[in-house]
């Protein structure tokens, strides 16, 4: 039987960060260990309750929660880590991976990955920060680094709007997990 692999899962400030638990109980249920990392944003539409329980795991909250060895939260996780997957991913968080900015705990172990750790990136916000000539700009710099985006959906948005920035489908997003890490 093949090493259980090591799926990072990165939840940021998005009205869609609800899916996170089913990305989560879907990734679990396929077999894979599965670590979640939530911005302080992104605790305002998910607690880390619902994710510790279907992950199976404490969820990492910040750079200087409880840390049970003597090294720091992040560097573990990112060592073991098969893959990342941010989902959903604000545009703010795609800035702070496009200029290496690592001031949270998910910044700070998408830093800290090794080199050959594939990085899967699923945007969920307003149609209009999608398409905004910055976010556009980051998108490009990250994909020039090999980070996979997978979405945005078109569809209704959670501002009201109807247009693309809607988090990819649950199910295409975990298919595609999964043929990236098969």
């Amino acid at each position: 039987m093949a090493a259980k692999r090591t799926l990072v899962l990165g939840i940021t400030g998005s009205i869609a960060a609800y899916k996170a638990a089913d990305l989560a109980s879907q990734f679990k249920k396929a077999g894979y260990d599965v670590q979640c990392v939530m911005t302080k944003d992104a605790t305002q539409f998910i607690t880390p309750l619902t994710l510790q329980t279907l992950s199976q795991h404490p969820v990492i909250l910040d750079l200087f929660g409880e840390i049970p060895e003597w090294k720091p939260t992040h560097l573990p996780v990112a060592d073991t880590a098969d893959l990342l997957l941010i989902a959903p991913a604000t545009a703010n968080i795609i800035a702070k991976l496009a200029h290496g900015l690592a001031d949270d705990a998910l910044s700070t172990i998408a830093l800290a990955l090794r080199p050959e750790v594939k990085v899967v990136i699923a945007p969920a916000m307003n149609g209009k920060m999608w398409l905004h000539p910055a976010t556009q700009a980051n998108v490009k710099i990250l994909a020039g680094r090999g980070v996979e985006f997978i979405g945005p959906d078109q569809g209704m948005l959670a501002c009201g709007y109807e247009g693309l920035g809607r988090l990819w489908p649950v199910e295409k997003i975990v298919a595609r997990v999964q043929e990236i890490l098969s």
